[in-house]
C-alpha cells in the first residue's frame, strides 16, 4: 500500500511538471478601484483580444459563463461580473503583442474599490473589514471575506499551468498621506513571495501612480509616497500616470487613461524581461545608432523602442512616420515609448522636448526634412541585401569642393568611384548624375539611399557596368515658400532653378576635368528622386545633346501636356526614341505622384519608357533604392 501511495504521488508530480508551461506567464493584480476598473468598457476593448491572453476568474460569474478558478480568454471585465476596464487589460494585450507567438499571458485580478492596503493583510483582514462601510463589506464577501487568501489560492492553482512572472498593484488613494504605505505594501509583497515559493528577482512588483497632478488628481499627493516604494522594495518599479486622462471625479481614469497606463505597465515589464536569459524578446539596436548606444531598438515586428534620459524635461514625444508618440518618464528620469510597427526601410524622426523638435543624440544624423534629422532603419530582410555592404570590392564616395562661376560660390558634390577606378589608371568611365529630393542635400543618396552599396553589389554581380555617380545639391534644401502675391506655378519653376546653370556650366565641366570620364552624351545619364526627378526632366529634355539616359523616381512632375511640354520633345516619338538610349520612370504603389498616368500618356505617343512599381512603399527611401536598383543595369550598354 505504501508503495502504491508513493507511486501515485510520483505520477501526480510528473503530471504537474508536464502541465506547467514555462511559456505561460502569469501576473497577479491587486488594488482598489482603479485596478478593479472604473471606466466603461468600450467596443474596441472587447474586439480582437488575442487567444494567447487569458484571465482566471476570481469569482463565479454565471452571466458570463465563468467559474472561479478557470481560465478564459481575457475579454473584459477581468475582475468581477460587472466591473469595468482596468490597466490589466492593456497590460496583457501589449505583452502578447510583443512576446513571441509561443508565449501566453494570464492575469488574475483581485481588487476592491475604496479599500486600503490593509485589506490585503491576511491575518488582520477580518478585523479590518469589520470597521468598513457596508458597500465595501459586500465586495469583500465576493472574495470570501479575505481578498488576499483568494488571490493566493488562485495563484497556487495557476502555478499548475504556468509561471508567475510579476505582481501588478494599483492602490493608494485610500491611504493618501500614509507614509507607512510602502512598508505595508512590502509586507503584502513578501507574503505573496513566501506563500507561493517565489523569488523577488523573478517576480517584480509594478505599482502604478494614482491620477496625476497634471490631470488634477484629487489624491495626486500620494504619488510622492508611491515613488518611494523602490526604497522599501528593491524589485519594485513605479509606473507613472502623467498624461493618462482622468475621469470627471479626478480619482479614476477614463478608458483611454486605463489603456495608456496598462501599456506603460507592459512596457516596463518588457524592458525588464529583455534582461532575462531566454525571455524570447528579440530586439536589436537600430543600425542607424551611434556605436555604443543600445537605443533606439527594433523588434521583429518593426516596432521602434525608444529610451531617453531627460530628468528635467516635462514632456517628450517621438515624431516618426507622420505620428507623434507620447513618451512617459519613470521616477529615475528615463523616458520610454514603443511605436506602432513601422514600414521597412529608412525613416527620419525627431524628439520633441517640451515643444522643441531636436535630434536624438544616440542616432546618426541625416540631412532631410529641410534640416538635420535623426534616422532609423527598419530591417527589410534578405530582400534588402542589395543595399547592404557585402563581401565584394568597394568603391569610394568622395567629397569634392569646387567653385561655381555661375553662383560665385564654393560648392560641394559627392562622387562615387567604382572599386576598380584606382587599379585601372588609364580607363575612362561613364557618369550618372543623381539628384536628391526636396529638403535633402548632396549626401542623401550615399547615406539614406545606400547608393554606394547598391553600386558595389551590382557591379560585383556583373549586372551593372562600372561608372561614376555624381551627387550635387539641387539647391532645394530649404522648403518651398512662394512669395506672397506671386503666381504659384511661376514660383515653383524658380524653386531650385539655380541648379540648372550649375550642372551644365560648372559641375559637368569640373567632373570631366577632374576624373577620368567619357565626355560624350552616349556615356552620360541623369536621374533623380521626387524634386530631383523634376530637375532631371528640366535638365535633360532641353539638352538631349548632353544626355542619353534619363530616370525619374517618384518625380515631382505635374500638370504637363505630354504633347507640348519641353518644346514638344515627346511629340516626335521616333526622334526621341533614337536619341534617348533608355528612359525610366518608377514610383511606389502607395504614393500618388501620377507616375503611372504619365507613363500611359507617353506610351500612347509612342515613347519607349520602362515603368517600375515598388510594391507596398510610399514616397520614401526604400522606393528610391529599389528604383535605382532597377535603373542601373540598363545604363551604358547600348
Amino acid at each position: 500500500m505504501k508503495n502504491i501511495i508513493l507511486l501515485s504521488c510520483m505520477l501526480c508530480a510528473s503530471i504537474f511538471a508536464f502541465a506547467q508551461d514555462p511559456n505561460f506567464h502569469i501576473y497577479l493584480c491587486l488594488g482598489q478601484s482603479n485596478m478593479e476598473g472604473n471606466a466603461k468598457i468600450e467596443a474596441q476593448d472587447t474586439c480582437n483580444v488575442n487567444e494567447r491572453f487569458l484571465m482566471m476568474a476570481a469569482v463565479d460569474c454565471p452571466s458570463l459563463g465563468r467559474v472561479k478558478g478557470q481560465w478564459y480568454k481575457a475579454v473584459p471585465p477581468l475582475v468581477r461580473c460587472h466591473t469595468g476596464l482596468t490597466p490589466a487589460d492593456y497590460f496583457g494585450r501589449t505583452l502578447v503583442e510583443r512576446l513571441p507567438d509561443n508565449m501566453k499571458v494570464g492575469v488574475i485580478n483581485v481588487a476592491v474599490g475604496g479599500c486600503k492596503i490593509e485589506l490585503f493583510d491576511e491575518e488582520n483582514c477580518e478585523e479590518h473589514i469589520a470597521s468598513q462601510p457596508e458597500w465595501l463589506k459586500n465586495t469583500a464577501k465576493a472574495y470570501g471575506n479575505n481578498p488576499y487568501r483568494r488571490l493566493k489560492e488562485l495563484a497556487v492553482e495557476a502555478q499548475k499551468a504556468g509561471v508567475i512572472k510579476g505582481i501588478l498593484l494599483h492602490q493608494g488613494e485610500s491611504n493618501t498621506g500614509d507614509k507607512e504605505w510602502p512598508q505595508k505594501v512590502k509586507r503584502v509583497y513578501e507574503n505573496l513571495l513566501r506563500d507561493l515559493n517565489l523569488q523577488a528577482k523573478d517576480v517584480p512588483l509594478l505599482a502604478g501612480e494614482v491620477v496625476h497632478a497634471d490631470q488634477n488628481g484629487r489624491c495626486a499627493s500620494m504619488n510622492e509616497i508611491i515613488n518611494t516604494l523602490p526604497q522599501a522594495i528593491p524589485t519594485a518599479y513605479v509606473i507613472p500616470s502623467s498624461g493618462c486622462p482622468a475621469a470627471e471625479d479626478n480619482l479614476h481614469f477614463t478608458a483611454e487613461g486605463y489603456r495608456k497606463l496598462g501599456v506603460r505597465y507592459a512596457e516596463k515589464r518588457l524592458l525588464l524581461l529583455e534582461k532575462e536569459p531566454n525571455s524570447g524578446i528579440t530586439t536589436e539596436p537600430a543600425s542607424t545608432n551611434i556605436p555604443g548606444y543600445d537605443y533606439p531598438r527594433v523588434d521583429k515586428e518593426g516596432r521602434a523602442h525608444f529610451r531617453f534620459y531627460a530628468p528635467q524635461a516635462t514632456k517628450l514625444q517621438v515624431d516618426c512616420c507622420g505620428k507623434k508618440y507620447d513618451m512617459w518618464k519613470d521616477a529615475g528620469g528615463l523616458w520610454t515609448v514603443t511605436t506602432d510597427p513601422l514600414p521597412v526601410g529608412f525613416h527620419y524622426y525627431f524628439l520633441i522636448a517640451d515643444g522643441v523638435s531636436v535630434t536624438d543624440p544616440s542616432s546618426y544624423t541625416f540631412f532631410g526634412c529641410c534640416r538635420v534629422a535623426s534616422g532609423i532603419e527598419i530591417p527589410e530582410g534578405e530582400e534588402g541585401d542589395y543595399y547592404h555592404p557585402q563581401q565584394v570590392p568597394h568603391g569610394q564616395v568622395r567629397s569634392c569642393t569646387y567653385y561655381s562661376e555661375t553662383q560665385k560660390e564654393f560648392r560641394r558634390c559627392m562622387v562615387y568611384t567604382p572599386a576598380e577606378y584606382e587599379t585601372h589608371p588609364k580607363k575612362r568611365y561613364p557618369v550618372l548624375y543623381l539628384q536628391h529630393g526636396m529638403g535633402e542635400d548632396e549626401t542623401g543618396w550615399s547615406t539614406q539611399g545606400r547608393m554606394n552599396h547598391i553600386m558595389d553589389n551590382l557591379i560585383a554581380s556583373g549586372k551593372c557596368v562600372p561608372m561614376l555617380v555624381v551627387m550635387d545639391s539641387g539647391d532645394v534644401e530649404a522648403p518651398f515658400r512662394p512669395r506672397p502675391g506671386k503666381d504659384i506655378n511661376e514660383e515653383r519653376a524658380l524653386y531650385g532653378a539655380t541648379f540648372y546653370d550649375v550642372i551644365l556650366k560648372d559641375l559637368i565641366p569640373m567632373i570631366d576635368r577632374t576624373f577620368r570620364t567619357k565626355t560624350d552624351r552616349e556615356h552620360r545619364a541623369m536621374a533623380g528622386l521626387s524634386w530631383g526627378g523634376h530637375q532631371t526632366f528640366n535638365t535633360t529634355l532641353p539638352h538631349l545633346d548632353k544626355f542619353s539616359y534619363i530616370g525619374s523616381f517618384s518625380g515631382a512632375i505635374f500638370g504637363l501636356d505630354m504633347k507640348t511640354c519641353f518644346n514638344g520633345v515627346f511629340s516626335d516619338a521616333d526622334g526621341f526614341n533614337k536619341r534617348v538610349n533608355y528612359f525610366f520612370l518608377g514610383c511606389g504603389t502607395e504614393e500618388q505622384m501620377g507616375t503611372k498616368k504619365m507613363v500611359e500618356s507617353l506610351r500612347e505617343l509612342g515613347i519607349k519608357v520602362d515603368y517600375y512599381e515598388s510594391k507596398g512603399t510610399g514616397h520614401e527611401w526604400l522606393t528610391w533604392r529599389r528604383c535605382l536598383k532597377e535603373f542601373l543595369p540598363n545604363l551604358f550598354k547600348h
